[in-house]
């Protein structure tokens, strides 16, 4: 029998702040349950033909969640698979609303100081440009954190190696959705 293919059922898409993994997760959930890996970023940059930083900086932010709406709401239509939105896809009222009704999602959590460490190796967030990572983490954590507690299912990642973060989110999801089967009726 195959444990993972009530897994596979639906897409599962990946919540959370920037940093906490969704992409390097994503891909490694999608290999270990055999779904497809969809990544909203690169989706956004190949439709868009720039990089999101050039998006924001030509059509500001606005403009790259709508794209990036639109994105999402293709994606969905597509076959199950692993989809690692950007950090602030999920509080688009819209996007989350698409989310719920098509996918499972999935809030990835990390202590900020963590995902500050993570995020400043590399200098292409738009958001961070010119900014502390960590006093722009705490600001998105207090309007995002009760945004992303909609999500079906909470993983708290910690400081954990990749493939120990997959572990828990697949079993996160098997509770999940062990918890949401209607249950036989004995009558």
């Amino acid at each position: 029998m195959d444990r993972y293919a009530p897994l596979r059922r639906r897409t599962i898409a990946l919540v959370g702040l920037m940093g906490v993994g969704k992409s390097s997760v994503g891909r490694r959930l999608a290999n270990a349950l055999e779904l497809p890996f969809r990544d909203t970023d690169s989706e956004v940059e190949a439709a868009a033909g720039c990089s999101i930083s050039d998006i924001f900086a030509d059509l500001g932010e606005e403009a790259f969640r709508e794209g990036e709406r639109r994105v999402i709401a293709r994606l969905l239509e597509q076959e199950p698979h692993v989809l690692a939105t950007g950090g602030g896809a999920f509080m688009n009222e819209q996007t989350r609303a698409l989310i719920k009704s098509q996918a499972v999602s999935v809030w990835l959590k990390a202590d900020l100081d963590v995902l500050a460490r993570r995020v400043s190796r590399k200098d292409t967030r738009p958001l961070l440009a010119g900014r502390d990572p960590l006093e722009v983490l705490q600001a998105q954590a207090a309007v995002r954190y009760p945004v992303y507690g909609e999500a079906d299912v909470t993983v708290e990642t910690g400081d954990a190696a990749h493939h120990v973060t997959v572990d828990q989110v697949i079993r996160a999801l098997g509770v999940h959705l062990e918890a949401s089967e209607p249950k036989a009726s004995l009558s």
